[in-house]
C-alpha cells in the first residue's frame, strides 16, 4: 500500500501519519520527490482502512499496490534513482559504461585495458578475478590476486571498478571494490543477496539465465529490504530455444522495467549475444531503449584471452562504439 501526500504537507504533519502508521505494527518507507511525497507501507495492510487514511489532511490519495515488490516499485518511489560511486552517476539522465576484460590475467593486461577504455570515454572498470564457469577444468580467475590487480588499476586511472562476488565467505576481499556484481547463477542465492543488503555497496544484479523480470525484482528487492536502495539492474540476456547467439538479449526488459522500478538499468550486449561482432549494434540499440548504462567486454588481445575471448572487442573497437554511444547519449540529453 502507498500513501501519496499532498504538495502542501509539512514535516510536522509527516511525522504524525508516519507514527500512526507505525503503531499499526506497519513499515514505512518515505520517497520525497520533487512534486510529492510517498509513505510505502510494509507489512499485513489487508485490515488497514484506506478511507481513515484519506481523512488525513495531508493525504491526496491512498493504493494498494499488487506487485509483492514493494521497494523497487516505482508506485513506491517515483523518481528515479540514482547511484553515485565516486563521482560516476548512474541512473535518470546519467549513462555509465562499465568495459573490461572478462578475467583479470596480469597487471600489464589490466592496466592497458583501463587506459585505454578511460580514453575512449568509459567510466568504470569491470573485470573478473572470481570466475563462475560452465567446466570445473576452465580458467576460474586470478581470485585475491586479481581483485588486487584491478585495484592496481584503479589507482593509475581513477576509475571505479566493478567485479563478481560469488561466495559470501569472500565478501571481506571486496572491502576496497566499488561495485559488487552479482552474477546470473546468484540471483536467487537469497542468502548471498540479504547479505549485500548489509554491506551499503552498490550491487550489480544480473538476471538469471531464466528468470522472469518479477523474479528478478523480487531478487533487488531482498537486497533493499535487507537495508541498501543501491541496486543496479543487468540485462545480460536470457536462454531460449534460439542457438545462433550465445543467449537471447531481451531488449524490451528495457523500458518494461521503466514502468515497474526505480532503479538504474544497464545491458550486457557482451554476454547475451556471445559474439564480439555484435556488440557494436545492441550497443547502440541500448542506448536508444532507455538503458542507463552499458557493460562491454574489452581486451588487448582477445584471441588470446583465457575467458570468453569470442565476445571481447579490442580497445580500438571500443573506442569506434563509444563514439557513437555519446552521439546518441547527446541527441538523448544523456550525461556519460
Amino acid at each position: 500500500m502507498i500513501i501519496v501526500c499532498k504538495a502542501s504537507a509539512n514535516e510536522e504533519k509527516l511525522n504524525k501519519l508516519i507514527a500512526h502508521l507505525n503503531s499499526l505494527g506497519l513499515e514505512t518507507h518515505v520517497s520525497i520527490g520533487v512534486m510529492s511525497t510517498v509513505i510505502g507501507l510494509i507489512g499485513d495492510t489487508s485490515k488497514v482502512d484506506i478511507e481513515s487514511l484519506e481523512a488525513w489532511d495531508i493525504t491526496e490519495k491512498v493504493k494498494r499496490v499488487s506487485e509483492p515488490f514493494k521497494l523497487a516499485n516505482r508506485k513506491f518511489h517515483n523518481e528515479p534513482t540514482v547511484i553515485d560511486i565516486n563521482g560516476v552517476k548512474i541512473g535518470d539522465k546519467y549513462f555509465s559504461v562499465m568495459a573490461g576484460p572478462c578475467s583479470v590475467e596480469s597487471e600489464e593486461q589490466i592496466i592497458a585495458c583501463a587506459k585505454s577504455i578511460k580514453a575512449a570515454g568509459g567510466n568504470i572498470l569491470r573485470g573478473g578475478a572470481f570466475k563462475p564457469r560452465t567446466s570445473p577444468y576452465a580458467f576460474r580467475g586470478l581470485k585475491e590476486k586479481g581483485l588486487d590487480l584491478l585495484l592496481t588499476a584503479k589507482k593509475e586511472t581513477g576509475l571505479p571498478v566493478v567485479s563478481e562476488l560469488m561466495s559470501l565467505e569472500h565478501l571481506d576481499l571486496f572491502s576496497d571494490i566499488d561495485i559488487i556484481q552479482i552474477g546470473a547463477r546468484n540471483m536467487q542465492n537469497f542468502e548471498l543477496l540479504s547479505e549485500l543488503g548489509k554491506c551499503g555497496k552498490p550491487i550489480l544484479l544480473k538476471r538469471g539465465l531464466a528468470n522472469t523480470i518479477e523474479e528478478w525484482l523480487m531478487s533487488a528487492e531482498y537486497i533493499m529490504a535487507s537495508g541498501n536502495p543501491n541496486v543496479i539492474l543487468c540485462e545480460r540476456g536470457i536462454r531460449t530455444f534460439e542457438t545462433t547467439t550465445r543467449n537471447t538479449l531481451d531488449i524490451s526488459a528495457v523500458p518494461v522495467l521503466r514502468g515497474l522500478t526505480h532503479l538504474p538499468v544497464i545491458i550486457d550486449p557482451s554476454h547475451a549475444t556471445g559474439k564480439a561482432t555484435l556488440i557494436h549494434p545492441l550497443a547502440k540499440a541500448g542506448v536508444a531503449v532507455g538503458a542507463d548504462g552499458l557493460m562491454i567486454e574489452v581486451h588487448p588481445t582477445p584471441e588470446q584471452a583465457l575467458c570468453d575471448g569470442a565476445q571481447s572487442i579490442t580497445p580500438q573497437k571500443f573506442a569506434e562504439i563509444m563514439s557513437d554511444v555519446k552521439t546518441l547519449c547527446h541527441i538523448e540529453g544523456r550525461i556519460l
